[in-house]
């Protein structure tokens, strides 16, 4: 009887040992298929920044456009950080990202005010960051932390492009000086994002 228990025991040991190596396994298996996933949608935006920097300059319009669509989508990100995340260190960027998108916003538009003709800044957001934010605001604490600091990575690298190209190419004055003057904290940003990323995706 003795020997019977304890070979029922073992049993059961030898069972629950398999199902925490298959269980620690099937973890290790997500977050390789979730590194290699934003490893391939990196590779793929910088791609396409690569791809876009061998294209003229945007024209003054279209630049300022752009450049308020970018401000308004991170200063809305950056808000629902404020409630959705778990981390200080996600928390404190967020609220940098309000204050030097809104410095970003009022730079610009002084800028573009000085054209002539003047062009007005449109900040309503596209389709695709109108889906992103929704996507945020359906995440909780170290999800929406991971969620959101990967997409900071991707946007700073987009705005970043988005500067450079303009800072060296664009046609109008003011407005070129001023993107030669947010690209360095453009930069400064984006390498906060990736400090930030290689931390919550431990």
């Amino acid at each position: 009887m003795r020997i019977t228990l304890m070979i029922v025991g073992a049993g059961l040991t030898l069972a629950a040992c398999n199902q925490a190596s298959e269980q620690r396994t099937a973890d290790a298996l997500d977050s390789a298929s979730n590194t290699a996933e934003r490893a391939g949608d990196r590779i793929e935006n910088v791609a396409d920044n690569a791809l876009n920097s061998l294209k003229p300059a945007p024209n003054a319009q279209e630049f300022v456009n752009l450049a308020a669509k970018s401000d308004a989508f991170e200063i809305a990100a950056a808000k629902l950080a404020a409630t959705n995340a778990a981390s200080p260190e996600v928390k404190a960027f967020a609220q940098q990202m309000i204050k030097a998108h809104s410095d970003s916003t009022a730079k610009i538009k002084a800028a573009a005010g000085k054209s002539r003709p003047t062009v007005t800044p449109d900040p309503a957001l596209t389709a695709d960051q109108k889906e992103e934010l929704d996507e945020l605001r359906q995440k909780k604490g170290a999800a929406f932390d991971e969620e959101y600091v990967d997409g900071q990575v991707d946007a700073h690298e987009d705005a970043l492009a988005l500067m450079r190209s303009y800072a060296s190419g664009g046609t109008h004055a003011a407005l070129k000086a001023v993107a030669g003057e947010i690209a360095p904290v453009v930069e400064g940003h984006l390498k906060m994002a990736r400090d930030l990323e290689a931390k919550t995706d431990k």
